[in-house]
């Protein structure tokens, strides 16, 4: 990740808009990040961590938004960060602006503007930006899957601020688990911790639950065995429980099992001779099974050979058939070629058919030809065509002439009806409109008297409410007077009363050796003493602030006294001695002659609209009048040069008819003339041509036949069997084959044939033998059951116990293999002899990568002294893995990095810090982050080692890395030639870059 430019407007200490070149600084390696304390130098760090992931590091972080804005800023300059950087071989640009609160464009007041983001990313062919997302989510979903680091580990790794790292090193092993921690998620590892836990608890409660159901169990089968079963004294989840109950179990079960013994040893012999019995009955039965099967063997091969002669028959029908197949695509072409010929015979026929008489036998071309004159004949009827829609035209155009004449006359005489009562209707709405225009004028001189006669009413009114409202004034205003007049006397009396007493005032602030504020002497032999009922100046200034507050009210009361006379004496003037009621009694009977002019005069407008209206339709009608004397005159012209057009078109039609009623007809006529002999002479040569197909299938029907060893086509036809035909004959021959098979085999076997040679099997007296035996089993069976029931009872709790036990087994290994795996992972098992949890075993790991990485630049740092090592042995009564040790190479011995001193320990820190930058990186998937932020620390180093520090830093950018540095110490501008200083000032906080290809201070 690189670096190239940041622009801030409106954020933080910036008022203005200030831009950092980044690649400017990069160009030197190191650059130098300075300024006053509080001028913003972490402000810029913010800027970038902002634009990056949309908040501030650490306790800045809480009240984003609005609280990021500058307060130098002005009211219409918005908050904006700008950041362009390059990651993962991309070159982006991201600018965010937090929750704004503008003034309102409109009115007084501000409203809250939302957050906005946005990501471009450079173009390189093009060389332009082009626009990736404005959501919120899916930038910082890609910033952080570019970076691969959230902004904690951001802030640690590219942010190096070196007070965490001391505080770091000092740290005990649980304050460093939680910084480790969060830098590198092992929360997955404490929730194994618990998840063991908790599995541990549930195990633990399943296997008390099956103890308790087995110790039921047991209770049971003591109740059973009545007496000869003792139990051990358990409790559920102790171990052992189980293996005692089986135990106990077992005993009762062998102790009354004993009695059944001779009962199963008398029904094991019967069993034994029943076996024999059912043997030897088993055997005959196979013989006379073998006897019969081999006797209808032979029975199925003599009907083999009696059907010897169908099957070679059927042999002899599927090899022809199997020839005949090879003719089967000429046969089916054939008839294909014959079907096809058969169908343009038929067509052509049909064609025929429909011809005239002269034409029936007519070959192919000479009815082409035919068609080709029919056609012409018809094409010569398009003149005809034309003049026949002419005619029609025509016709039409007489019937609107006469439909016109019929419509002038209506309206000639609608017209003259009209115009008969035209005198009569003009003189009743111009009356109409004089009586009108009178009542209007009458209103407009209302109307200005009314506006007077109201004005005196209100004035009257206000006279009357202010007669009272003066005299209420003027007592207000006396009462306020004498509220002054003695909140001043009392001032006055009190401030007397203080200057008589103001020596003991004095006295009171005298001191000895101290000069005295009147006389200058340094010895008060008799200073003044305070009396009873002292004023001292603080009474003394409330009622001097009580008088003021008098007078005030005084000032206030007079001033709305002179205000109320002023308004009254304005009133009566406009107003006059006239009474109120008289006034009010006048301004109703104008405004009631006024309504009633007006209202007459609302009908000036719809009489003169009225009367317009009826001037507008007399001048229509007396145009409508002319318009049509005028069309009657030009039809009647019209009309005659209709008829001579009329007379010529049907002279012409009837010579272009012929004996057809209409040219239309004869055109059908032709039409249809043509299309049949077209269709004929078509069909004339699809026939032609199916003929010839036809004779060629024919020959190549019959060249295949011969090739296939047939005399005729026909005998291969013949031949050749449909698919039904074809399978059913495969069955035949398959199932002779199968049986013939069958046969062979069974009359081969050697027992059938041995079986056959021996006596017929006599199965009567061997069944008879069989059932004594069962007889005598069922004998011995009843015995036993009867000894078997004694026990039952005790074999059935015995058995459920042994399945509880089964059940339970592994549960209780579960048990106690989670029990093991909680406790290792806790800290807590024997086994675990350092008492290291597992998420501190994890980080323990990550300390011990970070502490090699940190060793490579201390060597360095401190000349080759001292090297950090990880240490995971216990401290007190706490556990390990967290450990952090220095070991001094001048002295060999190992010892707790609390013991360095405040440079060593800077140094230390830092190179801790660069150590675990390159852990999380390489965590972070091996991001390469070319432009590194270490903060304050430098002061505590004398030159040589700051020289080192310096190197070591310096020997970042062999890996074109670029490290800046925030500090206050002035030694190290002279070192660091690359500078960004902030400037501040009463306006807001400035950036100036120095020592760099362009010397810049802010514009803005």
């Amino acid at each position: 990740m690189r670096l190239h430019r940041l622009d801030i407007t409106a954020f933080g200490p910036f008022g203005g808009t200030q831009s950092v070149d980044f690649d400017d600084l990069s160009a030197a390696g190191l650059f130098l990040l300075h300024g006053p304390t509080g001028a913003g130098k972490t402000s810029v760090l913010d800027a970038v961590c902002y634009a990056l992931y949309g908040s501030v590091p650490g306790a800045r972080q809480s009240g984003q938004g609005i609280t990021l804005r500058s307060d130098h800023a002005a009211p219409g300059t918005r908050t904006q960060v700008t950041l362009e950087l390059t990651v993962a071989g991309r070159r982006l640009e991201i600018t965010r602006q937090p929750p704004w609160e503008r003034p309102k464009k409109r009115g007084t007041g501000t409203t809250l503007d939302k957050a906005q983001t946005w990501l471009r990313e450079r173009d390189t062919v093009a060389g332009t930006w082009k626009d990736l997302s404005r959501s919120h989510q899916e930038i910082g979903e890609e910033i952080t899957q570019l970076l691969g680091m959230s902004r904690e580990q951001f802030c640690q790794v590219v942010l190096l601020p070196q007070g965490d790292f001391a505080r770091f090193l000092r740290a005990d092993a649980e304050a460093r688990g939680k910084l480790l921690g969060r830098l590198f998620d092992t929360r997955r590892f404490a929730d194994v911790e618990k998840r063991l836990a908790e599995r541990r608890r549930e195990t633990e409660s399943r296997v008390r639950d099956g103890d308790a159901d087995l110790l039921a169990d047991a209770h049971r089968m003591q109740q059973a065995a009545d007496g000869i079963m003792e139990l051990p004294e358990l409790t559920p989840g102790e171990p052992g429980l189980a293996e005692a109950v089986l135990t106990a179990a077992a005993v009762a079960r062998s102790t009354a099992r004993e009695h059944l013994t001779v009962a199963h040893c008398r029904l094991a012999a019967a069993e034994s001779a029943l076996t024999d019995a059912g043997h030897a009955l088993e055997g005959l039965r196979e013989r006379d099974r073998l006897q019969r099967r081999f006797a209808e063997a032979r029975e199925r091969a003599a009907r083999l050979e009696e059907g010897s002669e169908a099957h070679r028959a059927d042999r002899v029908r599927m090899e022809r058939a199997r020839k005949a197949e090879t003719v089967g695509p000429a046969l089916e072409l054939r008839d294909a070629a014959d079907t096809e010929h058969r169908r343009a015979a038929a067509a052509e026929l049909r064609a025929r058919a429909v011809l005239p008489a002269a034409l029936a036998d007519a070959g192919a071309a000479g009815l082409a030809v035919a068609a080709r004159r029919a056609a012409e004949e018809l094409g010569g009827l398009d003149a005809a065509r034309r003049a026949e829609r002419r005619l029609t035209g025509l016709h039409d155009e007489r019937a609107d002439l006469d439909r016109q004449e019929r419509a002038d006359d209506d309206v000639l005489q609608d017209a003259e009806t009209w115009l008969a009562d035209w005198e009569e209707t003009r003189s009743g709405l111009q009356a109409r409109v004089e009586s009108a225009q009178q009542a209007a004028t009458t209103a407009r001189e209302l109307a200005v008297r009314r506006e007077p006669a109201r004005q005196r009413l209100d004035a009257a009114r206000d006279r009357d409410r202010l007669t009272e409202a003066t005299d209420s004034a003027a007592a207000q205003a006396g009462a306020a007077r004498e509220d002054a007049l003695a909140a001043q006397q009392r001032w006055l009396d009190l401030k007397e009363q203080r200057l008589n007493g103001i020596a003991a005032e004095l006295a009171a602030g005298l001191a000895d050796g101290a000069p005295c504020a009147v006389c200058g002497a340094t010895e008060h032999p008799s200073p003044a003493r305070k009396v009873d009922g002292h004023v001292d100046r603080e009474t003394e200034e409330r009622a001097l602030a009580d008088y003021r507050d008098a007078d005030a009210r005084r000032a206030e009361a007079e001033q709305r006294h002179a205000a109320v006379r002023e308004a009254l004496a304005a009133a009566s003037a406009e107003a006059g001695d006239t009474a109120t009621e008289e006034l009010a009694r006048a301004a109703a009977e104008l405004d009631r002659q006024y309504t009633l002019a007006r209202d007459a005069a609302s009908a000036l407008h719809p009489a003169q609209e009225q009367l317009r209206r009826a001037e507008r339709e007399h001048g229509l009608r007396i145009t409508a009048q002319r318009d049509a004397a005028v069309r009657a005159a030009s039809r009647v012209g019209h009309r005659e040069r209709l008829d001579r057009e009329r007379a010529a078109l049907e002279e012409e039609l009837t010579r272009a008819r012929g004996d057809a009623p209409s040219v239309a007809a004869r055109a059908a006529q032709l039409e249809q003339r043509a299309a049949r002999l077209t269709e004929a002479a078509d069909a004339a040569r699809a026939a032609e041509e199916a003929a010839q197909r036809l004779k060629g299938a024919d020959a190549r029907l019959a060249d295949a036949a011969f090739r296939a060893g047939f005399d005729t086509p026909q005998a291969a036809a013949d031949a050749l069997l449909d698919d039904a035909g074809h399978r059913e004959l495969q069955r035949r021959l398959d199932a002779r084959q199968h049986e013939e098979a069958t046969v062979r085999a069974v009359l081969a076997e050697p027992e059938t044939v041995a079986a056959a040679q021996q006596p017929p099997a006599d199965l009567a007296t061997a069944q008879r033998e069989a059932e004594d035996a069962g007889r005598r089993v069922r004998e011995a069976a009843s015995a036993r059951d009867a000894a078997a029931r004694r026990c039952a009872d005790l074999d059935r709790l015995s058995a459920r116990a042994t399945a509880s036990v089964r059940r339970l087994g592994p549960l209780r290994e579960e048990y106690d293999r989670v029990a093991r795996m909680a406790g290792l992972a806790a800290g807590t098992s024997a086994d675990n002899e350092r008492r290291m949890r597992l998420e501190s075993y994890v980080l323990a790991a990550r300390l011990e990568q970070v502490a090699a990485a940190a060793t490579v630049r201390l060597h360095r740092m401190s000349s080759g002294r001292y090297t950090l090592v990880h240490s995971d042995g216990r401290t007190g009564r706490g556990r390990s893995g967290l450990g952090l040790h220095v070991v001094d190479a001048w002295t060999g011995r190992e010892r707790d990095t609390a013991t360095l001193s405040g440079g060593e320990t800077f140094f230390a820190s830092l190179a801790l810090a660069l150590g675990l930058a390159d852990v999380v990186t390489d965590e972070a998937g091996g991001v390469r982050l070319d432009t590194l932020f270490i903060d304050e620390g430098f002061g505590s180093l004398d030159d040589q080692t700051l020289d080192e520090v310096l190197d070591v830093l310096d020997s970042l950018r062999e890996r074109d890395r670029s490290v800046g540095i925030v500090s206050h110490v002035a030694d190290l501008r002279r070192r660091i030639h690359a500078q960004l200083e902030v400037v501040k000032s009463r306006s807001g906080s400035r950036l100036r870059q120095r020592g760099t290809g362009r010397d810049t201070s802010p514009a803005r």
